[in-house]
């Protein structure tokens, strides 16, 4: 797919609940291309400080694109004090697409930890319409991480929270939802994205119930388009690279 390299202007800018923000691009043409899984590169400044460009995936893709991004460092703070009207050079779609498998398939089961949600709503709106019991397990660290979910009730996905001091939906980490799964391997379909143990921990339960599954893995990128291979991971393929192979990988084919 062709990757497109412009300036777009930012429509808003937002909080998304207490701990992480939403920001918008008035982009139909990248929009257009976008598929679900895939990321943005986004320069966060004119000067060279920082250097690189910073990752993340789209959380959606219509008129606007949309990624949701928690303040954590030089670059995000810098991402965080843009205003309506600016505008950011982005570089993307970069790369591979969530597959849906269609056949018998009739229940896809999305499962986020932390900022691991930022793909999913995208893919709950390319979901929404095929006929399948759509479900989120979200897991995060307290109420602090948890906002609004209402835009995935709306696309039909039953959501599940879990939280690791109980202050909001069920205490434990996200692994204490997988009870609302059905493990009939020939109707079930994973989708995870999240910290490594957690992608790890689906992987174990994927195994155990037979079902397949894809996972979006969360690196540290420099280039994004797989020069400068600085996020290379271990697969039963040898390794390779998130921002040009991955991010999203067949569950099974990653070595933790």
């Amino acid at each position: 797919m062709k990757k497109i390299q412009r300036t777009y202007p930012v429509s808003a800018n937002g909080s998304l609940g207490a701990r992480y923000r939403r920001l918008m691009l008035e982009a139909p043409q990248l929009a257009r291309c976008i598929r679900p899984g895939q990321f943005v590169h986004v320069r966060v400044s004119e000067s060279l400080q920082p250097f690189f460009r910073r990752p993340f995936s789209v959380y959606r893709a219509r008129r606007q694109v949309e990624i949701v991004y928690e303040v954590i460092g030089p670059g995000t703070r810098l991402l965080a004090q843009k205003q309506t009207g600016d505008r950011l050079d982005i570089l993307g779609p970069l790369g591979n697409a969530f597959q849906w498998p269609g056949g018998r398939i009739k229940q896809a089961v999305m499962i986020a930890g932390g900022i691991g949600i930022a793909p999913f709503m995208i893919l709950s709106d390319f979901l929404k319409d095929k006929n399948v019991d759509l479900l989120l397990l979200y897991g995060a660290r307290n109420g602090d991480y948890i906002y609004d979910l209402k835009e995935f009730q709306r696309n039909r996905c039953r959501v599940f929270v879990a939280t690791e001091d109980g202050s909001v939906g069920k205490k434990g980490r996200v692994s204490s939802l997988y009870s609302a799964i059905e493990t009939d391997p020939d109707h079930t379909m994973l989708y995870a994205c999240g910290p490594r143990p957690m992608l790890a921990d689906v992987q174990r339960f994927a195994a155990r119930h037979g079902l397949n599954g894809q996972a979006s893995c969360e690196e540290v990128m420099a280039c994004g388009v797989g020069a400068c291979r600085g996020c290379v991971i271990k697969t039963t393929r040898g390794y390779k690279t998130v921002c040009e192979d991955g991010p999203v990988f067949d569950l099974q084919e990653l070595i933790f």
